[in-house]
């Protein structure tokens, strides 16, 4: 997948079909828009995702929320679905003060070289936030392009949203977030070196720092799986801050044990996938009482029923 990052002096060599949006999750509204543009692949066009960078909420300080997908989980996640460009197109004072009409016929039509776009109906673009459905639709009428906005679509009666999404991991509700987003709610990021209290215990973990930026669920234990050097392993995962260990320092990391492996995997890159909440972090009067949970843990980890991950991120 070919990433245009940083730049707004780009022009792409062939016709595009542009999907446009946020993406914050990539959530099962935003494979349908993903699914309008891979479709077009057949009539010659790339499959084009346009984002900005940052978020519009995060420039205009509406906001200090933390990412459902960072930078780095959106990009592989696209290249995984097939997506030819990515377009991380950069907000500053001068695009964000860009006229819509300006935007949709410089940057759309032009240097994009649309031929198809799809949106959602809450699409909003131009200063102000003021170019909407209607004038995309108009506008593309005038210059040819075709033009599909997506409506909302539903999980379980209501409608999906990053919002919704986001709500449903701070809730510890990782198996609705799963149907929200079509795929196990994910944290990837780099092994590090631990304190190998897990390996003491007997029970060696993998430790991943999550980026700062990234939306962690409530502290606890997670049924989980784990994708390592493409291969896939069950796994069960602790988020927090290991209140019980005795650190000079405390960092807020994913601890993951994994079943049927023993490894040296430091500086690896891993994707933890969580699947349900077991039971929430607590610290224990003694190693030896965590020793006891971890077992029992470990335990109903083995007897959880398999899940598989359709996305896995290389």
């Amino acid at each position: 997948m070919e990433i245009i990052t940083k730049t707004t002096d780009f022009y792409l060599r062939e016709e595009s079909a542009a999907a446009i949006g946020k993406f914050d999750g990539v959530h099962v509204g935003h494979r349908r828009l993903l699914e309008e543009i891979l479709g077009q692949r057949k009539a010659g066009r790339k499959a084009c995702v346009f984002t900005f960078d940052p978020p519009p909420s995060v420039f205009f300080g509406k906001t200090e929320e933390k990412e459902l997908s960072t930078r780095e989980e959106k990009r592989r996640l696209f290249a995984a679905l097939g997506v030819d460009i990515l377009i991380e197109f950069p907000l500053n004072r001068e695009t964000a003060a860009m006229l819509p009409q300006t935007f949709v016929s410089e940057v759309l039509f032009g240097r994009m070289r649309a031929g198809f776009v799809a949106a959602g109906t809450d699409i909003s673009f131009g200063a102000g936030g003021v170019g909407d459905a209607a004038l995309l639709k108009r506008m593309a009428a005038e210059s040819g392009v075709d033009v599909r906005i997506i409506e909302k679509v539903a999980v379980d009666g209501q409608e999906v949203s990053s919002t919704r999404v986001r709500k449903a991991v701070e809730e510890g509700d990782m198996q609705l977030t799963e149907r929200l987003l079509g795929m196990p709610y994910p944290v990837f990021g780099t092994v590090q070196h631990g304190n190998r209290i897990g390996r003491t215990l007997g029970m060696p973990t993998l430790n991943l720092l999550p980026p700062a930026d990234k939306l962690l669920p409530p502290f606890g234990v997670y049924y989980s799986g784990v994708w390592l050097k493409g291969q896939y392993y069950k796994a069960i995962s602790n988020i927090g801050y290991r209140p019980t260990i005795k650190e000079d320092i405390k960092r807020l990391g994913v601890e993951t044990y994994l079943y049927d492996f023993d490894g040296d995997v430091y500086g690896e890159k891993i994707e933890v996938n969580l699947y349900e909440f077991k039971r929430p972090e607590k610290q224990f009067h003694d190693v030896e009482e965590l020793r006891a949970q971890l077992q029992e843990d470990i335990a109903a980890g083995a007897a959880y029923n398999d899940k598989y991950c359709i996305f896995r991120f290389e």
